[in-house]
């Protein structure tokens, strides 16, 4: 019985030899899928592509000789590696139909960047700007922009601040990477990490040469007491709002990570990515303000403007500022003149204004993904906070999420699944995480109602017949 896909095509039925799998997958995709005008790789590159051996190559040639379809040269038989089988090809390999539909998180409203007042701002920076201004820059950021921000942060999060400590970077994962090179010099060996959690984030504990312990997240945030069983001094985590399962550190959970900070004199590496945006009652306050000697706190605009401005900051214990500012960055720093934007974006109160419009924005969005989530997934649960710019979804049913991300691609639309950014992945349910951030109100009611459809296919396919390992 062959697996029924979007179109009511039939897909090939099951195999389990390596060739009849790729000769099967070929010729149902160039078939049912593609046109006259389809390219297909060359047999050796088809072969090294499968990771097979000379009777791919084989199989290969004889579908190329067929009538079946035409003998062409390249792709993007690619497709079919990656429609039937997503974890066989890198992500290089992955090719799939442009997006129409947003759903993936990550990316705030860029179509609201607020291009007037940027302008505006640009412009305010560039009439002031002194001979000395066009010099070396300070490696620490801009004094001006130092200044202002030390002030928002601690008006707006709660932080503990001075602009001694403070220092301007090209983002979060640029911030915590200069801390995890500088926490590797210092001696430690390792970090713990959230798990599930953001993957660059635990990219750039491992390419400061740092062991990375994963540690469990439950719906009160980071299991804290797993700490002790484990050899480390520090740790990375999203506290106000968890990424990506969207809960908040509680009350005692904060108390018992600050606690066990000062016992074993450790670094709490605070990502503060997106906690603007929090939607039923005022943000919850940066975790370097209880503590500013054991916690570091890292934030940008990335979420809040746009992660092509690439400005981003690290305020960090008196005790460690020197030793992070010392370390090598894979980047430069923002621009001057951005960096002069900025502040003058966030004296002329901007900003703040901004802000205001995005999270009304974001909160309408919000209920109204839920609310067509609900009418079309009756057994959907959304967990996680009202707060960011995305949500998680799980469903009663036995759904292949990793199927249904797959489909979704060759349909146009873009889901992510939360089992990506497990480290173990053993026995952790599965589930979507959904994005609303740059989703376009218009297309909520589309985006819902096709992942429904999606959902209900991958929802009768079982792991094995779809060729996911």
């Amino acid at each position: 019985m062959g697996i029924a896909c979007s179109d009511g095509v039939n897909a090939p039925p099951a195999v389990t030899d390596i060739s009849a799998v790729a000769w099967h997958r070929t010729r149902w995709l160039i078939e049912n899928r593609y046109p006259e005008t389809a390219r297909v790789w060359s047999s050796k590159i088809f072969a090294r592509r499968m990771r097979g051996r000379e009777a791919i190559a084989t199989d290969h040639r004889s579908l190329q000789s067929s009538n079946s379809f035409p003998s062409l040269s390249r792709p993007p038989v690619r497709r079919a590696l990656e429609y039937f089988g997503p974890e066989r090809a890198t992500t290089a390999e992955r090719v799939s139909r442009p997006i129409r539909i947003d759903l993936g998180p990550g990316l705030p409203d860029l179509a609201a960047f607020p291009i007037k007042a940027w302008l505006a701002a640009l412009r305010s920076a560039a009439s002031g700007l002194s001979s000395s201004d066009l010099g070396h820059p300070d490696g620490a950021g801009h004094s001006e922009l130092r200044d202002v921000l030390a002030a928002y942060l601690v008006r707006v999060r709660g932080a503990a601040t001075g602009a001694a400590d403070l220092t301007i970077v090209g983002g979060v994962t640029d911030g915590i990477g200069r801390a995890c090179r500088a926490l590797r010099r210092s001696g430690v060996r390792a970090i713990a990490v959230e798990d599930p959690g953001w993957e660059r984030l635990r990219g750039c504990a491992l390419d400061a040469g740092l062991k990375i312990i994963p540690v469990s997240v439950d719906d009160q945030g980071l299991c804290v007491e797993q700490l002790e069983t484990y050899p480390v001094r520090a740790v990375i985590l999203g506290p106000a709002h968890q990424f990506p399962t969207g809960v908040a550190l509680s009350t005692a959970r904060r108390a018992e990570l600050l606690d066990w900070a000062r016992r074993v004199d450790g670094l709490i590496l605070e990502d503060d990515y997106d906690a603007e945006f929090r939607y039923d009652r005022r943000a919850i306050g940066a975790m370097q303000g209880a503590d500013p000697g054991h916690v570091a706190l890292f934030g940008s605009v990335s979420k809040t403007l746009s992660p092509a401005v690439r400005i981003g900051w690290m305020l960090t214990p008196s005790s460690w500022t020197d030793a992070i500012r010392a370390t090598e960055s894979s980047l430069t720093g923002p621009p001057i003149l951005d960096q002069l934007a900025f502040a003058a974006l966030l004296k002329s109160g901007r900003y703040d204004h901004h802000l205001r419009r995005s999270r009304m924005r974001y909160r309408i969005r919000r209920d109204r993904l839920v609310s067509a989530l609900a009418r079309s997934l009756p057994d959907v649960h959304i967990s996680g906070i009202a707060a960011g710019l995305h949500v998680v979804a799980q469903l009663d049913r036995a759904i292949n999420y990793r199927l249904a991300v797959n489909l979704a691609a060759a349909e146009g639309l873009r889901i992510v699944r939360l089992g990506g950014f497990r480290v173990h992945r053993i026995d952790a349910p599965d589930g979507l995480v959904l994005g609303y951030g740059n989703l376009a109100d218009s297309a909520v009611e589309t985006g819902v109602s096709m992942l429904a459809n999606i959902l209900e296919q991958a929802g009768t396919v079982s792991d094995t017949r779809a060729g996911v390992q």
